[in-house]
């Protein structure tokens, strides 16, 4: 297939990107090049026959017609889209224009060359968003994909805006979709502005390894490779109209990860104190969601797909990347908010 993959020089959309070259895919990489995105993400497919880059902002209509039309993709991969709660809270409009007006743009693009095309039944629009768009959980219970949405804070309220667009597009035009939302993600290439990557950062440099509130907050977390390839398998097999709930089987309390990476430190990374040592409780995020859980029940069972990397072998992989590839991450040190606390403004 040729896919177009909007924000792949994104943590995961570069997984995506990366993983489609690898598997035989022509892929057109379309990003804006905002805050959180890298070209190097995308090194080691950039010289590939089968990879291309358009540098365009998802809400700029003329230019998605444009790359459509010029590429004549067999299916896109929506991905692109602000993703961090705590920026969310500082600056909402940034999510309302890109999470909603620029999905808009893109489903409008898509159903015109979608119509150009003579209407195949082989396109596909693959909408990619998140579990948080159903809020928050108790101690028990799973999301599945009949979960009523309720989101709490602008990231996720945005992005449940844009599954509804995506979902309305396909009972009123007949666009044919398919929509996936995932649980948290990490691995390599992880911008540094979100848990795991800020806990090894500061680590290694000997700063204050911030955690919220007491640490209790528990999510379902995610290898990114994993779910890269849980996307391609939605765009293959996934029935069309079908939402699939993607989830990595591995649930942690945020005090638990910080301190399985603090092992995992001492292993690779020995100093004279404990990375431990380092662990400082902050005040908690407004509005931070307790739990997230997701029951992957629907993509196993129809679609065959199960996470292959467990959270013990992700971490210890995640770490190893971080220690071996410095440059990346050095040269997004000085980017807006990296380092930071964020998400206070309320």
């Amino acid at each position: 297939m040729k896919l177009l993959v909007t924000g792949g020089a994104g943590f995961i959309g570069s997984a995506v990107v990366r993983l489609a070259v690898a598997r035989g895919h022509a892929v057109v990489n379309l990003d804006a090049l905002t805050y959180a995105a890298c070209p190097d993400n995308v090194a080691s497919v950039a010289d590939s026959p089968l990879y291309a880059f358009e540098q365009a902002d998802i809400r700029d209509r003329s230019a998605l017609d444009r790359i459509l039309a010029a590429h004549r993709p067999d299916a896109v991969m929506h991905l692109a889209a602000e993703s961090h709660v705590d920026r969310s809270i500082d600056g909402p409009g940034d999510f309302i224009e890109t999470n909603i007006t620029g999905t808009y743009q893109m489903l409008e693009a898509a159903r015109s060359y979608w119509t150009a095309q003579g209407r195949p039944e082989s396109f596909r629009f693959h909408h990619i968003s998140t579990d948080e768009v159903f809020g928050s959980l108790g101690e028990t219970g799973q999301f599945t994909e009949s979960t009523p949405y309720d989101p709490r804070s602008p990231y996720s309220a945005s992005k449940a805006a844009s599954d509804h667009l995506v979902r309305a597009w396909a009972e009123t035009y007949g666009l044919p979709v398919v929509l996936t939302n995932c649980s948290n993600n990490y691995g390599p290439f992880h911008f540094p502005e979100k848990l795991i990557p800020v806990v090894i950062l500061n680590a290694l440099a000997g700063k204050d390894i911030p955690v919220y509130g007491a640490g209790e907050n528990v999510r379902d977390w995610l290898y990114v490779e994993d779910h890269a390839d849980a996307l391609l398998t939605v765009l293959e097999k996934g029935q069309v109209g079908r939402s699939y709930n993607i989830g990595g089987e591995n649930e942690a309390k945020n005090i638990d990860i910080v301190r399985m990476i603090c092992r995992i430190l001492e292993e690779k990374r020995p100093k004279n104190s404990p990375y431990e040592d380092q662990i400082t409780f902050v005040t908690d995020r407004p509005g931070h969601d307790m739990r997230y859980a997701i029951d992957p029940s629907r993509i196993a069972g129809e679609l065959g797909w199960r996470p292959s990397v467990t959270l013990e072998e992700g971490l210890e992989k995640t770490v190893q990347w971080y220690l071996d590839n410095e440059d990346w991450w050095r040269a997004l040190q000085d980017r807006q908010g990296v380092g930071d606390r964020l998400g206070v403004k309320t």
